[in-house]
């Protein structure tokens, strides 16, 4: 998942160079929602794990 954020941030720089505002902006979001689903699933993981007893780190 972190793997498309990066893409996505990457599409948007590119896209921003060219002057392509439109899809910069959306390439940009889709990175952001991205992320944050990615911190969301990583703070859930590390919730279970604490919970199972098991070390997070």
């Amino acid at each position: 998942m972190l793997g498309w954020a990066l893409i996505f941030f990457l599409l948007a720089i590119v896209a921003g160079y060219f002057g392509f505002f439109g899809l910069a902006g959306l390439a940009a979001s889709f990175a952001k929602v991205l992320f944050l689903i990615f911190l969301i699933a990583l703070v859930v993981s590390f919730i279970a794990r604490a919970v199972r007893g098991r070390s997070v780190m």
